[in-house]
């Protein structure tokens, strides 16, 4: 298995082995700022958040290539994502605009507002069956 990570400090996302053995980049150009990021093997498929000058969500193979922003409008402050694997949806929380959304993984697609609060600050979100669980700061 592998274990994937960012690090915003040097805008990068990397991969290495459980044991921390093969470590490698694999994104670093194209990121300001990465958050949070999701891993669907079945796929193939990384995803992440961005809160950089343009705050988006971004998926791309495991190994880095066919890189392409799924979201981008409407988002501010992106914090954790959430891959729900019977349904193919993507969730992401807000911190600031305090909501949690959800798209297609595959097209981007179909997006919806799933919980909208006010004042929550939202950290991260988990998604298991038919059940939303989230945190805030």
């Amino acid at each position: 298995g592998n274990i994937y990570w960012t690090d915003h400090g040097f805008n990068l996302i990397e991969v290495a082995r459980l044991n921390g053995s093969f470590r490698y980049v694999v994104i670093s150009q194209g990121l300001d700022q990465p958050r949070s990021i999701a891993v669907h093997p079945e796929k193939g498929y990384l995803f992440w958040t961005e809160w950089g000058q343009t705050s988006c969500i971004g998926r791309a193979h495991l190994d880095g290539s066919e890189k392409v922003v799924l979201v981008s409008l409407g988002i501010a402050w992106p914090n954790g994502i959430s891959i729900d694997y019977e349904e193919n949806k993507l969730y992401w929380c807000d911190a600031r605009t305090d909501k949690i959304e959800r798209i297609d993984l595959e097209s981007g697609g179909n997006r919806e507002i799933v919980l909208s609060g006010s004042n929550v600050d939202m950290f991260s979100v988990a998604v298991f069956g038919a059940y939303i669980y989230w945190s805030d700061r």
